[in-house]
């Protein structure tokens, strides 16, 4: 039986490597696991309700014939304030509301220099563009085109009273989360939601309609930014998307998909803040929207678009994160845009019976000043850029701004750190078209901001490269 016992001989040589290598194994140590960014910022987080007590004309349709008549979902703004080591500091503020008006900016850049000493490139407002909040801009021209002929006097008053209680509200909120905070770390990173696509559909001719155009440029990229505290708590989810908040319609309030997504992760980490940072969606709407889907109401597609947006950010939160660093450097100015003029021809058009007083004195203004030589004013745009390290740049921008200035720009600003490009930032003053937006026209090429005069014509098709190039001398600045 020698070959029986060669045989007991290999097994038991066998089992005992097996046994060996299986013991030697589990005696390795463990691998490290991945070493926690340092808790080397200061930041804290603050929360004010904006939803107002009754109702209130609201912004974003122009067809709407009444004031609010009821809350579908609350809207707020809230804040984050960040500090490094060295003092950097930046505060972000976002809104549910439509729009920054100049002198929202104004006030809150005077009033945190003078209570925090806060500069101007310190402090950034961004509005989620919802279509269901409170009107913001209460100047005479968009009072006279909304109200003029609908409106009672308590409708006019409300919308004054919510422009002094959103101004004293946003100071007040600056301090809040100034006051709030405590030692944290700080990582980015995104994923990819896929509702938004380009609106701008061409019929062929010439022309542009407000149709899905799956053809078009998008942007479907989520960037997330995760605060956590020292022990390990999600403080904060800081996260964007480009996409114009026009789920609903009707006059309920409410923050659309981005207050939907914003509700959705508050309740899923719990004690963390989401706030929702709207990017370059002037033309790109979310669909299905409101009427598409024969057994689907929009309050099922609003949820639907905000929960897909969450589990975006919750996709981004799984996926390989990159510690941010400082030092936190930034930069706020102003593009100089200029108008090309409209003609007398177009001019007349609005000094018919269809058109409220402040139009028609526009329009006669404008005639007048074309009769003397004069050209339009340039508009001053906001630009702001927000320089984390290498690890993440922040470029704010004002106006409506349509989605190629962000593809634009990560490609042009494509290095080490990640790009981040947010619209409807500082002021919001109507669209701000591309080059290829402008040259083609229609509603984001500058039919929208001359229907009411708002206006006095279409930005020149340079813009683009105007506004670019602010971007560019800004970044320079922050890395010196």
């Amino acid at each position: 039986m020698p070959h029986v016992s060669r045989i007991l001989v290999r097994c038991a040589l066998l089992f005992g490597l097996g046994w060996s290598l299986s013991t030697g194994w589990a005696a390795q140590p463990a691998r490290p696991e991945p070493k926690a960014p340092a808790a080397d910022w200061k930041v804290g987080v603050a929360t004010r309700k904006l939803t107002p007590a009754g109702p209130i004309w609201m912004a974003g349709y122009a067809n709407r014939a009444k004031p609010s008549d009821g809350v579908d979902l609350d809207v707020f703004a809230k804040a984050v304030a960040i500090e490094d080591a060295q003092g950097g500091r930046v505060v972000i503020v976002t809104l549910d509301l439509v729009g920054v008006p100049d002198g929202l900016r104004a006030y809150v850049e005077r009033h945190a220099a003078e209570k925090f000493g806060l500069k101007p490139h310190e402090i950034l407002l961004n509005a989620s563009h919802t279509h269901s909040a409170p009107q913001p801009y209460p100047d005479r021209m968009v009072l006279e085109r909304l109200f003029s002929r609908m409106a009672k006097q308590e409708d006019v008053d409300a919308v004054n009273a919510f422009e002094i209680f959103l101004q004293k509200a946003l100071v007040e909120l600056i301090g809040e989360s100034r006051a709030a905070q405590t030692p944290c770390r700080m990582e980015f990173s995104q994923a990819r939601a896929g509702f938004a696509m380009n609106r701008r559909r061409p019929d062929g001719k010439g022309n542009y309609s407000n149709n899905p155009y799956p053809a078009g440029p998008v942007d479907q990229e989520v960037p997330v930014l995760k605060v956590t505290t020292a022990d390990g708590k999600i403080k904060a989810l800081l996260f964007g998307y480009a996409c114009h908040n026009t789920t609903l319609g009707g006059t309920k309030i409410s923050g659309d998909y981005a207050g939907y997504a914003q509700q959705f992760l508050e309740t899923s980490y719990p004690g963390a803040t989401a706030l929702f940072v709207m990017g370059c969606g002037a033309d790109q709407n979310p669909y299905p929207r409101r009427g598409m889907v024969p057994d689907q109401s929009v309050d099922e597609l609003v949820k639907q678009h905000g929960r897909a947006l969450s589990n975006a950010v919750s996709t981004a939160l799984n996926s390989p994160l990159r510690p941010i660093k400082g030092p936190l450097r930034s930069a706020y100015d102003h593009a100089i845009l200029e108008y090309e003029p409209l003609s007398k021809v177009q001019l007349n058009n609005f000094q018919g019976a269809a058109h409220t007083p402040a139009v028609i004195e526009r329009a006669r203004n404008l005639i007048q000043a074309l009769d003397r030589g004069e050209r339009p004013k340039p508009l001053p745009c906001p630009v702001q850029v927000v320089k984390f390290g290498n690890d993440l740049t922040l470029v704010a921008i004002g106006g409506e701004v349509t989605v190629d200035y962000s593809l634009r720009l990560k490609r042009e600003l494509k290095g080490p750190a990640a790009v981040w490009v947010a619209g409807y930032s500082n002021s919001v003053f109507g669209y701000l078209g591309s080059r290829r937006v402008i040259e083609e026209g229609g509603y984001e090429g500058g039919g929208a901001n001359i229907r009411i005069l708002n206006h006095p014509g279409p930005f020149k098709p340079e813009t683009e490269d105007v506004v670019i190039a602010k971007v560019h001398g800004l970044l320079r600045q922050v890395q010196r």
